[in-house]
């Protein structure tokens, strides 16, 4: 290896049953955060309940958006991670930690490309990703269903169960052919940053070589993610009130169990302020 080859972080396997227990460690998190935790989900929410109001007449909008609300969930859970990550240390979870988390980014982003810039970078690639797949899923249902479609019942009736079975599936298709490579490559990136000063090409190469030697626990850590999401809007957004701290702080103990990075520098060492480590980021 070069000199100047970044180190790689080391992969663990692990078993199918596991994402249950970074569920249950996620609860915990949350539990013993308390209203910290829950206002990120009451702010999602609370976007959420507004979208769902604004769109109810374009359904179509809707379904892309719920779709697009697990492209950027990762991003928005970034202050989860750093409360549980702290959590993790015996370090103060509190409002001045979220403060200089969500603050941080502007640090040395020109100069040092391993900075919290990276994690500002790759939030936007996913709201892009996000925007092209709302754009997509909208041309599609307004271009192939055989009716317009403005309430969850015109979907179910003119998409879902029309005689052109394949519409239904074909809209599957597009959506999972986007949304694999995008888990894939952010499942522990965000977490990999916010946790070690490593560059962004690096954590997604990370990501994926996490998903590739953990398919099946990917996969039902996938569908966890997906159920629970859409189990979130089912109750009008009410649930995502708990989904998403359950899910932001569960991702965390997913990181933990999957990269093995403890000989990385990390990107806040313990026991030293955040705002003085950002200042002193190399």
């Amino acid at each position: 290896m070069r000199e100047d080859t970044p180190a790689q972080a080391r992969i663990r396997n692990t078993q199918p049953w596991v994402p249950l227990t970074w569920l249950a460690r996620g609860a915990r998190d949350m539990l013993a955060i308390g209203p910290l935790s829950l206002a990120h989900g009451v702010a999602v929410a609370s976007v959420a309940a507004v979208s769902l109001w604004f769109f109810h007449r374009w359904f179509w909008v809707l379904a892309g958006l719920a779709s697009a609300f697990l492209v950027v969930a990762p991003v928005l859970a970034t202050g989860l991670y750093a409360l549980s990550r702290a959590r993790e240390r015996g370090e103060a979870a509190d409002f001045r930690l979220l403060r200089l988390t969500w603050t941080a980014w502007g640090a040395r982003r020109r100069s040092d490309p391993s900075s919290y810039w990276c994690l500002v970078r790759f939030g936007g690639l996913l709201g892009v990703a996000a925007a092209g797949w709302i754009m997509t899923s909208a041309a599609f249902v307004t271009a192939f269903a055989p009716a317009p479609v403005r309430e969850p019942l015109e979907f179910l009736k003119t998409v879902m169960l029309s005689e052109q079975g394949w519409a239904f599936e074909t809209w599957l298709v597009l959506g999972g052919l986007m949304a694999a490579p995008i888990f894939a490559s952010s499942v522990v990136t965000i977490p990999f940053l916010l946790d070690r000063h490593v560059q962004l090409k690096q954590a997604v190469l990370t990501s994926w070589l996490a998903v590739l030697a953990n398919p099946v626990t990917m996969a039902v850590w996938a569908s966890l993610l997906l159920l629970l999401v859409l189990i979130g809007f089912a109750t009008l957004t009410l649930g995502l009130v708990v989904v998403v701290p359950l899910l932001g702080h569960a991702s965390w103990h997913a990181y933990r169990d999957l990269v093995d990075a403890e000989h990385l520098p990390e990107r806040l060492p313990k026991g030293q302020p955040r705002s003085e480590a950002v200042r002193s980021e190399p």
